[in-house]
């Protein structure tokens, strides 16, 4: 792993723990120069992950702070494995299916390598990157514009793209789930994306961890009644539970 991501990393951290770094304590803790500080807090606001101030860096949390990918792919990991694992079962040989961006999917993506015949399309770079070289897939990528940070694929190219192909599953990643706002994301950008795979697919099966339950993001992806499976890790509270089965959603519980 290279330092540069370590340490980027380590930044993200501290901001969403404390709220406000200051660069010279950074330095410190890093045992870099205080130059390398603020080329490293340059980089990471113009990925759209912090934002700059005198002598430091902030958060901007609210319904439209996403968790930058570099945290959201240290957290959870365990249950992420479980969930991937659980939602690749539910892939057959020669599925036609696409994947959304996420580190959830990404380790659904991981466990794909010993199915055959797949075609599979997805706007993550990074997901396309795991599957890139196995033989046994076709892999279709969309085009569009580049998200810093993400390495997500988003724009009227994505959005055209899907628009005129259809696929038997879509495994979906969603920012959080709550019982009246139903699947809600972060960006807008990519919700438009969402929303548009969601109407391409055949199955739409949601994979999230229970730390997304009982929370709303900045835009909403879907309505219950779009979702036909979830895959987490535990049972959902009984008020979500009776949302998802009520409106045929089937929840199931990696082990």
């Amino acid at each position: 792993m290279a330092i540069s991501y370590v340490r980027k990393t380590y930044i993200l951290k501290e901001i969403e723990r404390q709220g406000e770094v200051r660069v010279t304590d950074l330095a410190v803790a890093l045992g870099v120069s205080e130059m390398t500080i603020r080329r490293m807090l340059t980089e990471l606001e113009n990925e759209n992950l912090i934002r700059k101030v005198h002598g430091g860096a902030v958060s901007g949390q609210g319904r439209g702070y996403e968790p930058p990918y570099v945290l959201r792919a240290t957290r959870s990991t365990d249950l992420k494995i479980k969930i991937g694992s659980a939602a690749a079962q539910l892939v057959e040989d020669g599925d036609c299916i696409a994947i959304d961006v996420g580190s959830t999917t990404a380790e659904l993506a991981k466990k794909l390598q010993s199915k055959h015949n797949l075609t599979i399309m997805t706007p993550s770079l990074r997901i396309a990157n795991i599957l890139i070289n196995n033989k046994d897939i076709r892999l279709i990528l969309p085009g569009g514009i580049i998200r810093l940070g993400e390495e997500s694929l988003v724009g009227d190219l994505v959005r055209q793209a899907f628009n005129g192909l259809f696929v038997d599953k879509l495994f979906l990643a969603v920012g959080c789930i709550d019982v009246d706002k139903g699947f809600t994301e972060y960006n807008i950008d990519d919700v438009l994306v969402k929303k548009i795979m969601i109407s391409s697919a055949k199955e739409v099966i949601v994979l999230a961890d229970s730390t997304k339950f009982g929370h709303v993001a900045f835009a909403q992806i879907a309505s219950f009644n779009e979702v036909d499976k979830l895959v987490t890790d535990v049972e959902p509270s009984d008020n979500i539970l009776k949302k998802l089965t009520d409106n045929g959603v089937k929840v199931i519980i990696a082990d």
